[in-house]
C-alpha cells in the first residue's frame, strides 16, 4: 500500500513538474498546446467588461465587450480552434497583438468571426483588412473548426477543413500575444491549442 501511494505521489509530482503546474499548457503527441482547458483562465489576462463563464470544457463570452489575452507570446505557429457563435456574434482570434491593455485591428492580425459583418469580405474567416473571404462563410448556430497558421508575413486560414478561406501577405508584426475577442453575441471556445513553427 505504501508503495502504491509512493509511486501515485511520483506520478503527480512528474506531471506538475511536465506541464508547469498547469494542464491546459501541456504539449500533446502532435506537438500542440492546449491553450485553453474550459476549466480555468490561468495564463490569461481578462482586458474589458465581457463576461467570461467557464464550464463542461467551454469557455463562453458574452456582453459587454472584451477580450481574453494570452500571457505568452507567439511567432510562427499554426492554431487549431473549435468555437459557436450565434449568427450576429462579433467575436474573433487576434494574433500578434501588440498592445495588452487595447487589442485592436491596428495592432493585432484579427482573423475575424463575425457572419452578419457589414463588410462582408471582412466576415467569418478573413483577416480583417489583410486576407478577404470569397465567398463569405456561415458560422452561426454550430460548431466550427478553424486553423489558423503564421508562418513569417504569410498567413492562412481555413474554416470547417474546406479549402484555404482567406490567404494573405503582411509584415507589420512579427510577434504577439492572442486574443479571444467577446464584443456582442455568445462566443463559445471548446479548444484552442497552438503548435509553434
Amino acid at each position: 500500500m505504501k508503495r502504491l501511494f509512493r509511486n501515485i505521489a511520483f506520478l503527480f509530482c512528474y506531471l506538475i513538474a511536465f506541464t508547469g503546474g498547469n494542464s491546459a499548457f501541456a504539449q500533446n503527441q502532435n506537438g500542440y498546446i492546449n491553450l485553453i482547458d474550459g476549466i480555468n483562465l490561468s495564463n490569461w489576462d481578462i482586458i474589458g467588461n465581457a463576461n467570461w463563464v467557464i464550464g463542461n470544457g467551454v469557455i463562453e463570452g458574452n456582453k459587454p465587450a472584451g477580450f481574453l489575452v494570452s500571457t505568452k507570446s507567439y511567432k510562427n505557429f499554426v492554431i487549431q480552434a473549435e468555437f459557436w457563435a450565434e449568427s450576429n456574434t462579433n467575436s474573433g482570434i487576434f494574433i500578434r497583438c501588440q498592445d495588452p491593455n487595447k487589442v485592436t485591428s491596428a495592432n493585432a492580425y484579427e482573423v475575424n468571426i463575425w457572419d452578419t459583418r457589414p463588410e462582408q469580405a471582412y466576415a467569418t474567416g478573413a483577416i480583417v483588412d489583410i486576407a478577404k473571404v470569397d465567398p463569405p462563410r456561415k458560422a452561426g448556430g454550430r460548431w466550427n473548426t478553424m486553423e489558423i497558421v503564421a508562418q513569417g508575413s504569410h498567413f492562412k486560414v481555413t474554416l470547417n477543413g474546406d479549402v484555404t478561406v482567406a490567404d494573405g501577405q503582411d509584415s507589420k508584426f512579427a510577434s504577439g500575444l492572442i486574443a479571444l475577442q467577446s464584443s456582442g453575441g455568445i462566443i463559445k471556445f471548446r479548444k484552442l491549442q497552438i503548435k509553434e513553427l
